[in-house]
């Protein structure tokens, strides 16, 4: 038989990790050399990144060491700022609770849920109304803002107000984000690709959320500590359905049980941190409680107006949400009269 051209051909056989090199018919075998430990130069060792994650672990938690040292030994001296990281603390387990339900079950009605996002704007709407603004206008008047009187009280907390609510509306505007139903929402609504839609969601919870805890941290500065817990509790209480809509709305975009679960038991991690911030911004000068109030207030009515109310009303069940939005202001209004 004549003999073929010179043929030069690799076949590389996985299971023995070989490379087999043939030529002329004749094969020579040669082992090949493992990528993470190559001897060429310029390739890194893996022990090498393992000790690079591992230094780098150990520094991060060091600084979240030392920060939650200076923490402490700040909130001993300011115990309304530790109030407040209990409050705050409170209402996001009242959040992770709400998932709990979707890990076992993933049916409920839209109307239903669209029930519970008004029972959480009424509860949001009467912690405005009792917890913020009218203990802003005392506040005001005490420390005689703009003259004293009612007309420089309700100047100064209607202009906090009006300043709350747009910056708010200054962040829905900058920030890209993502409604459970409307959609994305922001800049580059419609053709931007660079931010995946998980963070689009993260970035509209927090957007939901942080006001909570800001109404939760200014209100135990402005506030008596039953009346400041009654605040706390009623934020709570909404909170277990809101992040019961949360979980099954992240469900219902496609994401996994687990996923959905995990990220709505998050989303309440902002409040404990927005508490803290507005504690310690408002405790700093007790000049800064009406205006600090009032743009509290100011966050949480953008984001009822914004947010919940319109997406309660988008499936067409209007009456439903707007009787939750009845029974959580008045539930939250007896709250704050029977505790404040």
């Amino acid at each position: 038989m004549p003999l073929q051209e010179p043929f030069y051909g690799s076949l590389r056989l996985y299971q023995a990790n070989l490379d087999c090199v043939i030529f002329w018919g004749r094969t020579a075998m040669k082992p090949k050399t493992s990528h993470y430990f190559s001897p060429n130069k310029g390739s890194s060792p893996n022990w090498r990144q393992h000790l690079r994650l591992w230094v780098g672990l150990i520094i991060s938690m060091g600084g979240v060491w030392a920060l939650c040292h200076q923490f402490w030994l700040y909130a001993q001296d300011h115990p309304v700022v530790l109030q407040a990281l209990v409050g705050g603390s409170i209402a996001a387990l009242a959040t992770a609770l709400g998932t709990v339900p979707v890990m076992f079950s993933q049916t409920m009605s839209q109307r239903t849920q669209d029930t519970l996002y008004g029972f959480g704007a009424g509860v949001m709407l009467a912690a405005c109304a009792f917890s913020l603004v009218l203990p802003g206008l005392e506040a005001a008047q005490n420390q005689q803002v703009f003259g004293g009187g009612a007309w420089g009280a309700g100047s100064a907390v209607g202009l906090s107000i009006l300043l709350g609510a747009a910056a708010l509306m200054l962040l829905d505007r900058i920030l890209p984000h993502e409604h459970f139903i409307k959609g994305r929402e922001g800049p580059g609504s419609t053709t931007s690709t660079k931010l995946r839609r998980t963070w689009l969601f993260v970035i509209a919870i927090t957007l939901h959320n942080f006001p909570e805890g800001l109404a939760i941290g200014v209100g135990y500065v402005g506030n008596e500590g039953v009346r400041a817990n009654a605040l706390a509790t009623g934020i709570a209480i909404q909170d277990v359905p809101e992040g019961l809509v949360v979980a099954l709305a992240l469900l219902a975009a496609g994401y996994s049980r687990t996923f959905s679960v995990v990220l709505g038991m998050a989303s309440g991690l902002v409040e404990p941190v927005g508490a803290v911030l507005g504690a310690v911004a408002v405790s700093s000068s007790l000049v800064l409680l009406p205006f600090g109030l009032g743009f509290a207030a100011g966050a949480m009515l953008f984001v009822i107006s914004h947010e919940i109310i319109p997406e309660s009303h988008r499936q067409g069940h209007e009456t439903f949400a707007t009787g939750g939005l009845m029974i959580g202001f008045v539930l939250m209004m007896l709250l704050d009269t029977a505790l404040g």
